[in-house]
């Protein structure tokens, strides 16, 4: 099979599914598949990709768009998106490299390369800092957005917690493949591999309040998840009054409706103050989560962190499709969802759209960014913000 047959899926299936290139000039679309359809006809993988990238981005809705970890090679680095820097948090096994933030590839400052990769990220502005850091990684497409070196080798300016610039430099060829270090689901964690080993994780910190960590709302087999939330319903439901700490930074999304009961139980509870801590890694049906429990609770509810995500109006539910021959896998919408206004339309599933309020901005209530959390980081963590809201 040759590269239009994944174009063809793209034309097929995503392309005329996806009610969010409704609001696109047809002109505009016209003039990135020509480029598509020109790369797949010669057979060039990575720039079909990059192409493919920028006219699924054509929307700018975080739930569409090509996602290419599994179809490429990368250099052994993993990159991520820290507050607005972006951090080296590991590398391939047998691979030596410093952490700290990155400041410049190849000469260039990393600002100009973020502004320049852009078009062909989709989403909100910080979507487009969840899965970027790929493209530092990849060398083709530091070449395709003009910034590769002049010889065969990679060199990432990187800046440590004291200030100390180190240089790296690593040779083109020395690639692994992308899944390696970039999951599809990019969660923000130093760990690529990292899945969530319980869909629940509570706490009791005595008189400082109760901690509820919500890591992930997939759960394929709709078992798993439904009995972890009931534990979590149990402890709300014990009477507690005091402060509630949930904690949905890294969760990627999921199914919000089988969360429902957790949110029914904490509405209903005499808990006088609850804290949600958000990042950028808080997708989709995470977001759904917190704009259901800030419309129940107003200002009963405190949220922290950063921004997250996604906004409150895009297009979801859709489904993926896999490429035969790139490899590549294309996320693609078939919904739209309006949780800041509380509306829907003809393409909402009913089951959702009984559950659409109107949360309004969802502002932060205070701006905290912290560094990926191992294991057993929590606990002082957890601690310092519960005593920071019960001053």
């Amino acid at each position: 099979m040759a590269l239009t047959e994944d174009l063809k899926q793209i034309l097929e299936t995503a392309l005329p599914t996806d009610p969010s290139f409704r609001r696109i000039d047809k002109a505009v679309i016209d003039s990135c598949l020509s480029e598509t359809r020109r790369y797949a006809s010669e057979g060039c993988i990575e720039a079909f990709l990059m192409s493919a990238m920028r006219l699924l981005a054509l929307p700018q809705n975080g739930h569409t768009r090509l996602i290419p970890n599994d179809a490429i090679s990368v250099l052994p680095l993993r990159f991520v998106s820290v507050g607005r820097s972006v951090q080296v948090m590991g590398a391939a096994p047998g691979v030596i490299a410093p952490r700290g933030k990155l400041i410049a590839i190849n000469g260039a400052a990393l600002s100009q390369i973020e502004a320049t990769a852009e078009n062909f990220l989709a989403g909100t502005c910080q979507r487009k800092r969840v899965i970027c850091p790929i493209l530092f990684a990849w060398p083709y497409a530091l070449a395709h957005l003009g910034f590769s070196s002049n010889g065969k080798v990679t060199e990432y300016r990187v800046q440590d917690e004291n200030g100390q610039i180190a240089n790296l430099k690593l040779a083109n060829e020395q690639t692994v493949p992308g899944s390696m270090l970039y999951p599809r689901n990019e969660h923000g964690k130093a760990d690529p591999a990292w899945e969530p080993e319980i869909f629940v994780e509570i706490q009791d910190w005595q008189e400082l309040g109760l901690s509820i960590v919500l890591p992930s709302f997939f759960d394929p087999n709709e078992s798993a998840l439904p009995k972890a939330i009931s534990a979590a319903v149990e402890h709300v439901r014990a009477g507690s009054t005091k402060t509630l700490l949930i904690d949905v930074r890294g969760n990627t999304g999921g199914d919000f409706l089988l969360t429902m009961p957790l949110i029914d139980a904490i509405s209903e509870s005499a808990i006088k103050q609850v804290v949600v801590l958000v990042d950028k890694f808080t997708f989709s049906a995470a977001i759904v989560f917190v704009a259901i429990l800030r419309h129940r609770l107003g200002n009963r509810l405190k949220l922290i962190g950063e921004e997250m995500g996604d906004g409150l109006t895009f297009f979801a539910e859709g489904g993926l499709l896999d490429l035969p021959v790139s490899g590549a896998v294309v996320r693609y919408s078939s919904a739209f969802h309006d949780w800041k206004n509380g509306t829907s339309d003809e393409t909402t599933p009913p089951d959702i759209a009984r559950q659409i309020v109107p949360a309004g901005a969802l502002s932060l209530d205070l701006v905290w960014v912290a560094r990926p959390i191992g294991e057993h980081g929590n606990v002082a963590f957890y601690q310092q913000i519960l005593k920071s809201v019960n001053d």
